[in-house]
């Protein structure tokens, strides 16, 4: 997952915007962070591993010139956790381009093979954004502009579109034409568009703008290119059939910032209804258990948790202090890692749990050595019985869209059943959201959107065209044992 911003400014640079920006979706991801600016003659880029406080904490890193600029945050999700791989990318042919990209391509070895045989281009990574990039970068190159306009991206983009699978979603800065945004046909990444005064914000989440002082406008349709130039006009075009708008069920449950709204569903709401479905659960199938505190494993559990008190009338409480300067920990390569910040990222108030039958409410389980961890902590504490409650159904397949879940043998719940979940993360109850609870949990807020990306619950690939030798070489790329503890 990474967050991605872009934003045009009448008469001022938009690097320190960008930087701000960046800060309010540094959520989707704290490995890299970069900005790119265009000034009608230049384009300047830094870009660097770390936080976003890290990489531009001099002055010199955050004086790039230009009113029009594109940003990202990183975590890996394809290629590797390296400087070069941070973006944006940047190539100076035909035109100087600079592309930031939130999502995963699905077909991206093969895109690299097609493009290298026509000798256009060169590949520095192993990034799908470079190859992303690298198509954008021919297709323009083939529309054989003189004076370059915008119905010429909009022709690249419709043969970008033709070519790429998978879910994504891109800002770019493209020389002479000012930011192009676009949002794959499924609709499965999230993008935003906002407006102030005097410019405009293209992001991944809306709590970005709203930060900012933008208005949010609406989202960028599935399919949907805009562009806005360097002199603030902006242009839209359906580049691609919008197919099955199928927006990831995920981002609602974890990923995306409790005050931002995606595809007109508000992620606070979403969540509070996540809670009320899964204490209807509770109460049905688990009222005998006798419930003296509701406590979250915070932070994106949070809103769930307190509906799910409300609908036990338990009490709820804050159980755990939380260091603030601890990534997330499913995102980290190496268990041993993960477990040492599990430590250090969590320590339990002892006096919430001592003689007390605890339910505890997370966002989901992925591993499962979290919630393990957090187990043994609170039994540790003096808890009578630990009961465990999941606002996401079992996470059994891997992720293909632009989330780097673990290898799909990694994940607890894949191959085993709930009983044998509770067994290995020591819950004396294991409770589980039905699937489409979750899935009505977030359709209430925008009833027009049918179904979601929701293939880490079934294994189901929206796009239709995810092979088993992609799934195969996924599944080898993301093992532990394949990474640097």
């Amino acid at each position: 997952m990474c967050g991605i911003v872009g934003i045009y400014h009448k008469n001022k640079n938009v690097s320190g915007e960008i930087y701000d920006a960046l800060i309010q979706v540094q959520h989707r991801g704290q490995d890299a962070a970069g900005i790119a600016t265009w000034d009608k003659s230049k384009m300047s880029l830094h870009k660097e591993l770390g936080v976003v406080t890290e990489v531009f904490k001099t002055s010199e890193s955050l004086s790039l010139e230009g009113n029009v600029g594109v940003g990202h945050v990183r975590y890996p999700t394809a290629g590797c956790s390296d400087a070069s791989e941070a973006q944006p990318f940047y190539s100076a042919n035909p035109v100087n381009i600079s592309l930031a990209h939130n999502g995963t391509l699905t077909n991206s070895e093969q895109t690299r093979a097609s493009l290298l045989k026509t000798h256009f281009c060169q590949f520095n990574t192993q990034s799908d954004s470079e190859v992303l990039l690298n198509l954008f970068a021919y297709e323009l190159y083939k529309t054989n502009f003189r004076n370059l306009k915008n119905n010429h991206v909009f022709t690249a983009l419709k043969n970008v579109y033709q070519q790429c699978e998978g879910g994504y979603a891109v800002v770019m800065l493209v020389a002479g034409v000012g930011i192009v945004a676009f949002r794959d046909p499924n609709g499965i990444r999230p993008l935003v568009l906002g407006k102030n005064k005097d410019s405009y914000m293209v992001a991944s989440e809306s709590s970005a703008l709203t930060a900012l002082g933008y208005s949010f406008v609406r989202d960028v349709n599935p399919g949907e290119a805009i562009i806005i130039s360097e002199d603030g006009e902006l242009s839209k075009k359906q580049c691609s059939k919008k197919e099955n708008h199928t927006p990831c069920l995920f981002e609602f449950v974890y990923f995306s910032r409790p005050d931002s709204t995606i595809d007109s569903i508000s992620v606070h709401k979403a969540r509070l209804r996540m809670g009320d479905f899964l204490g209807e659960k509770i109460l049905k199938e688990y009222g005998h258990l006798d419930i003296d505190v509701v406590i979250p494993i915070p932070d994106t559990s949070r809103t769930s948790a307190m509906q799910v008190a409300y609908k036990l009338g338990a009490k709820y409480r804050e159980g755990f202090i939380k260091n603030r300067y601890i990534g997330r920990t499913f995102i980290m390569p190496g268990q041993s890692i993960r477990k040492r910040s599990v430590a250090h990222k969590l320590s339990p108030i002892e006096i919430e749990f001592k003689n007390k039958n605890v339910l505890l409410v997370d966002d989901s389980i992925v591993r499962g050595n979290t919630s393990k961890k957090i187990i043994e902590m609170v039994r540790k504490s003096g808890a009578n019985k630990v009961f465990f409650a999941s606002a996401a159904p079992p996470i059994r397949y891997q992720n293909v869209y632009g989330i780097d879940m673990p290898a799909t043998s990694e994940l607890v719940a894949n191959g085993r059943t709930v009983k044998e979940v509770e067994k290995f993360i020591g819950a004396d109850v294991l409770v589980y959201q039905e699937l489409g609870a979750l899935k009505l949990s977030a359709q209430i807020g925008n009833p027009k959107i049918k179904n979601f990306e929701d293939s880490v619950f079934t294994g189901e690939y929206c796009t239709g065209n995810v092979t088993k030798e992609f799934l195969k070489q996924l599944e080898e790329n993301r093992l532990d044992s394949s990474k640097k503890e």
